[in-house]
């Protein structure tokens, strides 16, 4: 029982999540300079903001590049379904043990779910930023605002130009 607990402490230290490793083979991402995961399959904004087409409703949330330069998460602020979103406008917030930052919209739509695990759990945002982690559900305006996004490739070389 001890060692359980010192491994899932020691997990979570390491941001370690066994939801995250279970459910994307290793071939499902690509790794940046600064150990940073970028997905396949989904979209990115300049303000690391993540996007993910589903059907009728598109799922956002913020990179593992972001999280990791945010450090622990321990509020996040977000806002009603129902609301609207502007491409690049600023949806919510995200505190962290450095900083606030605000969470902008990779596009633009109609807010139809926010996950409320975050208001009791900010952390997921760390441990789990693609899957557990997400923020809200937009049901998109614009669809073709996403071809305007980068792929993980892009993402993963403007993350590396950056500097970071």
């Amino acid at each position: 029982m001890a060692l359980r607990m010192w491994a899932s402490s020691t997990a979570n230290a390491l941001r370690l999540s066994s939801a995250f490793k279970t459910s994307l083979s290793p071939a499902a991402f690509s790794l940046s300079r600064c150990f940073s995961s970028v997905l396949e399959g989904l979209k990115y904004a300049s303000s690391h903001e993540w996007v993910k087409h589903e059907g009728p409703v598109a799922i956002i949330g913020i990179t593992d590049h972001a999280q990791d330069h945010l450090g622990e998460v321990v509020f996040v602020e977000l806002p009603e379904p129902g609301s609207a979103v502007s491409q690049g406008g600023s949806f919510g917030a995200v505190e962290s043990v450095k900083a606030t930052s605000d969470i902008n919209s990779p596009i633009s739509g109609e807010i139809v779910e926010v996950n409320s695990k975050l208001s009791e759990s900010p952390g997921l945002i760390n441990s789990s930023p693609y899957e557990e982690g997400w923020m809200i559900k937009v049901k998109p305006s614009s669809p073709s605002e996403l071809e305007s996004l980068m792929g993980p490739k892009e993402y993963t070389k403007f993350c590396e130009e950056e500097g970071h």
